[in-house]
């Protein structure tokens, strides 16, 4: 059998391996090191690949920017940051009908702006919004529907752990990638907020009110974020004013949150052990993820996939829209099945050489950062899309007594204002690309 065979036959025995609920990160080690082995007659290139591998693959400095911000947001977490943002959102927006759940998506962007990371993002503001929302009277498929949706800003707004990932597969400035994801991001939050106004409005007993707030019980709310907005102007206006590159504004802003966690009197000895542990852990397992999936594309690099899959497409004369609306699409249903830094990594080596071939009118520098936003932002919609959005168990595992039919039902309002700005940051490039 060719290694191209090989290479094909690779797919479907992945999904299955992922199917049978082997870890993502195993299960394109295992693909990659036996279609090696099966290609080339010979372990000892595994072996050989798995050594040179590792040192480059970890050696990059750029990928230090992830045990980085998942410190920070750890930290964050333990200095009541999150807390914080929902009660600030929370005394604005709470007295008006479906107030509160708007209050969660502007809590989670804020949040995501000092996380990177999606499902800590939803884990975090489940545990800070889930039950204050649950006493004002709101239904827990809406509840449960809004955080899942709000979780996923984690990975859009800047810093973005999925688009440092990105940035180094296709070799892209990652300051201008988390510019350019700005404006989806607001316009994400905003979106989701829309939903939810007009989901109230379709089922008005699906949402409880709060007395309006005072000017001073706002405005001493407002006071208690002062931390949010420090730390994100100190890493985004530091990278952006070329104080530092990302990476160094990575460690600059786990360092000040966790300065501003110790200060509050919240980050002791234990929480200090627990934060660095569980930095640990999620690291580990996002590095295993890219080891597998280094060793499974340089397999498919081997078997020249990528470059078989571009030049089939080139030569059928598909139009770039068609081939850009089925990458789209394929990227909703993958979504159902594995977690966005995993189909980041097994996909961008396949598709990217695809799209870079077509001409789609754009500058071929800024070309790629349009790509990688949408990408990122139909990743997030797998994150929430039924039956199998894993956002959506994240939440659901904090809200047992909801069942999981009603978070779906209520999800679809905030799948469709995904599709549409999908569609709107597709149609309009500008959208994404004005900043730079």
């Amino acid at each position: 059998m060719s290694a191209l065979s090989l290479g094909y036959l690779s797919f479907p025995l992945l999904l299955a391996l992922i199917f049978a609920r082997a870890p993502i990160g195993l299960a394109m080690l295992i693909c990659g090191a036996g279609g090696l082995t099966l290609a080339t007659g010979s372990p000892l290139i595994v072996l050989a690949k798995l050594k040179s591998e590792s040192f480059s693959t970890f050696a990059n400095y750029n990928l230090a920017v992830i045990p980085m911000f998942l410190l920070m947001g750890q930290f964050a977490t333990l200095g009541g940051m999150s807390a914080a943002l929902f009660r600030a959102a929370e005394a604005f927006l709470g007295h008006r009908r479906g107030g509160m759940a708007m209050a969660a998506i502007g809590a989670c962007a804020g949040f995501g702006a000092i996380c990177g990371s999606s499902l800590a993002t939803a884990a975090t503001m489940g545990r800070v919004a889930l039950p204050e929302l649950r006493a004002a009277g709101y239904s827990g498929g809406l509840s449960t529907a809004t955080l899942a949706a709000g979780g996923t800003l984690g990975i859009l707004i800047p810093p973005s752990v999925v688009l440092v990932i990105y940035a180094i597969l296709t070799e892209t400035n990652i300051a201008q990638l988390f510019l350019a994801a700005v404006l989806p991001g607001v316009l994400a939050a905003v979106g989701y907020m829309l939903a939810i106004a007009l989901y109230v409005r379709r089922h008005p007993e699906a949402a409880g009110l709060r007395p309006r707030q005072t000017a001073a019980a706002r405005l001493r709310a407002l006071g208690h974020v002062w931390q949010v907005v420090a730390v994100f102007f100190l890493v985004v206006g530091g990278i952006y004013g070329g104080i530092f590159s990302p990476t160094e504004g990575a460690a600059v802003g786990a360092a000040g949150t966790g300065v501003m966690a110790l200060a509050s009197g919240s980050l002791g000895w234990k929480g200090l052990r627990d934060s660095l542990l569980s930095t640990a852990e999620t690291t580990g397992m996002i590095f295993f993820i890219i080891l597998g999936a280094a060793v499974y594309n340089g397999f498919l690099a081997y078997a020249r996939v990528p470059q078989e899959l571009s030049g089939f497409v080139l030569d059928q004369g598909f139009s770039p829209w068609a081939v850009l609306a089925l990458i789209l699409a394929f990227y909703l249903i993958l979504g159902c099945l594995m977690d966005s830094l995993s189909m980041i990594l097994l996909t961008i080596p396949v598709f990217y050489p695809v799209v870079t071939g077509l001409d789609f009118g754009l500058d071929p520098a800024l070309f790629p950062i349009w790509f990688g936003v949408l990408v990122l932002i139909v990743v997030e919609v797998g994150l929430i899309t039924p039956p199998v959005g894993m956002n959506l168990f994240v939440i659901n595992a904090l809200s047992r007594e909801t069942p999981i039919s009603a978070t779906y039902g209520a999800v679809a309002w905030f799948v469709a204002s995904d599709l549409i700005r999908v569609a709107i940051l597709v149609a309009f490039p500008s959208l994404v690309l004005f900043v730079l």
